[in-house]
Order: C-alpha cells, then sequence, then structure tokens
C-alpha cells in the first residue's frame, strides 16, 4: 500500500493513479490529420470546454452514447461585444430548426460558423440553456474573462425541440448515438459549450465530444444559396478583409 502521509508518498501515490486511468477522447476524424488538430475533448455530463479558434476552423461535435447535449455559445475573439445571436440566427434564415447550411449568426448580421454537416436534426434555438448549462456555460466564459452578464441565450445540439400548432415546445429527444454536426468557423471566435441536460428534456446528459481542426479550404465551399446567406458571407467577408488589411497596412 502506498503512504500518502508525506510528498514522496503522495507524488508516487498520484503517478500510480495515473497510470492506472484509461483515457478515452474523441476519436480522430477520418482523413484529418493528427497535426492539424488543434482541440480535442471529451466533455463528461455536467463538464464544459472552452477554446479560441481560428477562422477556417471545422469543429465536429459528435454524440457518441446518445444523450449528450451540446449548449454552445460563441463570442468573436478580437471584439466579443460581437456574439452569437439567437434571434437573428432565427430571424436572418427564416428557419427556427438548424440544419446543414444554417448560419450563426452574429447582432452585426455577419456569420461566426456555419453549419456545415448535420446527422442528428435534433437540436434547439429556442430554449437557451438550463440552469446547470447557464453556470457551466459561466465557469467556461470566466477562463476568457467573460462575465456572467456576457451569457446570453445559446443553441443546443443534439436535443430537439418543435413548436406545436398552439405555440407549446414539445421536447423530440436525440437521434441516437454517433450523432455529428460539423461547424466551420468564418471569424476568429471564443467557443463555450456546456454539456447539461437540456431545460425541457431531464434524461441526464452523456459523454460529448468536440474535435476541431484546421480547413480554411472549407470557406471557399457554397453551404447556402439563400439571399441571406449569401448577405451574411458578404457582410462577413468583407469586414475580415477590412481588418486584415488594417492589421498589414
Amino acid at each position: 500500500m502506498t503512504r500518502t502521509a508525506d510528498t514522496s508518498g503522495a507524488r508516487a501515490h498520484a503517478r500510480s493513479q495515473a497510470a492506472a486511468a484509461i483515457v478515452s477522447g474523441p476519436e480522430q476524424p477520418a482523413g484529418v490529420e493528427a497535426a492539424g488538430i488543434t482541440f480535442a475533448q471529451r466533455i463528461p455530463a455536467g463538464g464544459y470546454a472552452n477554446a479560441v479558434l481560428a477562422r477556417g476552423t471545422r469543429v465536429r461535435l459528435s454524440d457518441p452514447f446518445g444523450s449528450a447535449c451540446a449548449q454552445l455559445l460563441l463570442f468573436r475573439a478580437e471584439s466579443p461585444w460581437e456574439r452569437l445571436n439567437v434571434a437573428d440566427t432565427v430571424k436572418v434564415p427564416w428557419q427556427a430548426y438548424l440544419g446543414a447550411g444554417h448560419p450563426l449568426l452574429s447582432d452585426q448580421g455577419r456569420i461566426l460558423a456555419t453549419i456545415v454537416a448535420d446527422s442528428s436534426a435534433h437540436h434547439d434555438t429556442l430554449c437557451g440553456p438550463s440552469e446547470a448549462g447557464r453556470f457551466q456555460l459561466r465557469m467556461a466564459g470566466a477562463k476568457h474573462g467573460l462575465e456572467p452578464r456576457d451569457i446570453g441565450p445559446s443553441v443546443s445540439f443534439f436535443r430537439g425541440v418543435r413548436v406545436e400548432s398552439d405555440g407549446g415546445l414539445t421536447a423530440t429527444g436525440g437521434a441516437g448515438a454517433g450523432a455529428v454536426v460539423d461547424l466551420l468557423v468564418h471569424l476568429p471566435v471564443t467557443l463555450l459549450i456546456a454539456n447539461a441536460a437540456h431545460p425541457l428534456d431531464p434524461t441526464p446528459p452523456t459523454d460529448l465530444d468536440v474535435v476541431a481542426w484546421s480547413a480554411p479550404g472549407d470557406l471557399g465551399a457554397v453551404h447556402n444559396t439563400d439571399p441571406e446567406y449569401l448577405r451574411a458571407v458578404e457582410n462577413t467577408e468583407r469586414d475580415w478583409h477590412a481588418r486584415t488589411s488594417e492589421v498589414f497596412a
């Protein structure tokens, strides 16, 4: 038995525990080189993640066991007053239900990220984070100098909500194990994610996987041909190139 009454014993015990631990995490996406991965984390139930991601990053959210609930916020990294605006994310594309091609918009009419792949179709833009999720998002935000007042409405992935004819909201659960959502980042962002039960769905969450990798070539692809989306792309590109030209002027 390892003695932990002194520093040497405690250190030996800690190292033995670490060596015996089985560390599991997100799978490496097919076709993505390990060197290109910029962030990877498995978020347990009640956990959170935070990361600063460059323009042209592709982010894969995965629900490996079927009950994850990713409550997500985005802030523009260099100017965090510009952030995900859920109302505009619903209003501008004329669509409350998230899916491939849907932009995640700021209130400046710019695209912070686009959903470029979705095998779940069980998401929510209407309810915001749960109480536990809001706490986790505050914890994640604090690591980037954000205050509780900065944590506003979020979008949730892998737990669906539908609006009934009478205006009521009904939880539709998840799509089952293995569902995946890919986001493409258009502007440098601070990403905050909480893995917590949905406000309308008390099902305990299971692990959530997040993997991000550099994919700048994806910015040149056409992800949506709706005029509202194309206008937002134009606004985003104009602002990005204006800022970068100022830096190198």
